[in-house]
């Protein structure tokens, strides 16, 4: 990244780094505001088992005072032209409710059947229709008519998600002059498949309206710089800045991170909880591998329960001896795509069970609730395998919460997917390809025989590199690059 950096030594990217630090003391927290936008907004004060963005957020804005702005959750007959106030010491949480329409074309339709398979590379998924697009676009401008009086020009204004990519340029036709940041938390599509979308100039054109858009890792940044200079007559002027649209905009990679030693430490006290009594005791002296994933089509979940039926019928020594246990929470319900994987996963683990279970060994353990993050930390901790392959992923927080969990003294192995972004950071993971089930297979066969010495060597460097990109540096360098960027 121009930003992101490997941990040995003393990296090249740490005096920016050095810098931007400062840099976000001395402006974020002295004069200047800062005002997050994003699709959901969580209105009490986000709790130790929050997850990570909330809590960086919450973090932030506690720092420097300022306001967090979004969708309420709630769903009516009408929209709420006027936000819902609620004031806690320096913070400001500004809420709209949704109506069904909005809900439907806007967060249903357009975002969700729309850009969320587009940009995880599902381009047969994409349900375009001018009806959700305008939707889209007119929750956005609902949405900044309802902020711009709440901004001061000294503001700076950080957008998240692919949900918000207008929001920007609205701002923008209200004559707001602040300092706008974007950054997208999903991954962005190589330009032939952006062209996909009817409407994928107007969205390119979108982003340019901020002054400072982040992404994941290098290969989004470069399908977002590769678009506009082929497809949009855009300029790279050097050094992060392009020129599209008449504008100037910085383009920049910050990985998010995890809050490493809270996860440790989260992970060590559930070690002793009831709950992991109870998983150890239904274990007995058997191997436990995990995953955790949204119930997703993006997170390659059939393909994974294949290359565990592989590994079952390949080595048979694995049978009556591991026990892979996937927690996939349901999300977006009303999505056909979401309704059919479950009724495919579901087939496929009774499929597994049926042809390799015996009275008193279950092989595969497919929960469908969620869990409380520190139980969830315990599982991660308890588990020899962590298997994350997800077919395409903007960075997959799992993975390092995964490597954070483990203890020192007799880590284990994360199997990771080539194609998360993860993995542009955790190199020392087994990398699997989520689209080759025999390949899979072999990646948890090498992990569940890997030695204890090369367990630790793996687990030493992910480690280091984790806690170098944490979260506290994700938001600290994103908001000094904002804060400059405006300035500039």
């Amino acid at each position: 990244m121009e930003g992101e950096a490997k941990t040995a030594g003393e990296p090249r990217a740490s005096l920016h780094f050095r810098a931007a630090d400062a840099a976000v003391r001395e402006t974020v927290e002295g004069s200047r505001r800062l005002v997050v936008v994003s699709n959901r907004v969580a209105t009490e004060s986000a709790k130790p088992d929050s997850g990570g963005l909330a809590v960086a957020i919450q973090a932030a804005l506690e720092t420097s005072g300022g306001i967090w702005f979004g969708w309420s959750g709630k769903v009516g007959d009408t929209a709420e032209g006027e936000p819902e106030i609620v004031t806690r010491g320096p913070l400001t949480y500004a809420t709209l409710d949704l109506s069904k329409r909005d809900f439907n074309e806007y967060y249903l339709g357009f975002a969700n059947r729309v850009l969320w398979p587009l940009f995880h590379l599902r381009a047969s998924l994409v349900d375009f229709s001018r009806r959700d697009f305008a939707g889209y676009l007119r929750v956005n401008r609902m949405f900044a008519r309802s902020l711009a009086p709440m901004l001061d020009p000294q503001d700076l204004v950080w957008v998240h998600d692919y949900h918000l990519i207008p929001l920007g340029r609205e701002l923008r036709r209200l004559d707001q002059t602040q300092a706008l940041g974007f950054f997208l938390h999903t991954p962005f599509p190589p330009a032939e498949v952006l062209r996909v979308l009817p409407n994928h100039r107007d969205l390119a054109e979108a982003l340019c309206a901020y002054d400072l858009v982040g992404f994941q890792t290098k290969s989004d940044l470069h399908g977002f710089r590769d678009y506009l200079v082929r497809w949009a007559g855009g300029e790279d002027l050097g050094r992060g800045v392009l020129r599209a649209f008449g504008r100037i905009v910085r383009v920049q990679v910050f990985p998010i991170g995890i809050d490493v030693a809270g996860v440790a430490k989260k992970a060590e006290a559930a070690d002793v909880s009831r709950h992991m009594r109870r998983l150890r005791h239904s274990l007995g002296e058997r191997t436990l591998m995990i995953g955790v994933d949204r119930l997703d089509y993006s997170k390659g979940l059939p393909a994974r329960f294949a290359a565990f039926g592989q590994l079952l019928d390949t080595y048979p020594e694995t049978r009556g001896r591991i026990v892979f246990m996937q927690i996939a929470p349901p999300s977006r319900s009303e999505v056909p795509e979401y309704q059919e994987i479950r009724r495919t996963l579901a087939t496929s683990a009774g499929h597994i069970n049926g042809r390799y279970g015996e009275f008193d060994w279950t092989p595969l353990r497919y929960i469908n609730k969620s869990f409380n993050h520190q139980i969830l930390t315990g599982f991660f901790r308890a588990a020899r395998i962590g298997l994350v392959t997800p077919l395409r992923d903007g960075m997959n927080l799992v993975a390092k919460e995964y490597v954070a969990s483990q203890p020192a003294d007799d880590p284990g192995v994360l199997v990771l997917s080539c194609f998360a972004g993860a993995a542009q950071e955790l190199g020392e993971a087994v990398l699997v390809n989520p689209h080759d089930v025999e390949g899979m297979a072999e990646g948890i066969r090498q992990g569940l025989t890997m030695s204890l010495g090369e367990r630790k060597e793996r687990w030493t460097a992910m480690m280091a590199t984790i806690e170098h990109n944490d979260i506290t540096r994700w938001r600290e360098s994103f908001l000094a690059a904002l804060a400059a960027s405006g300035a500039r």
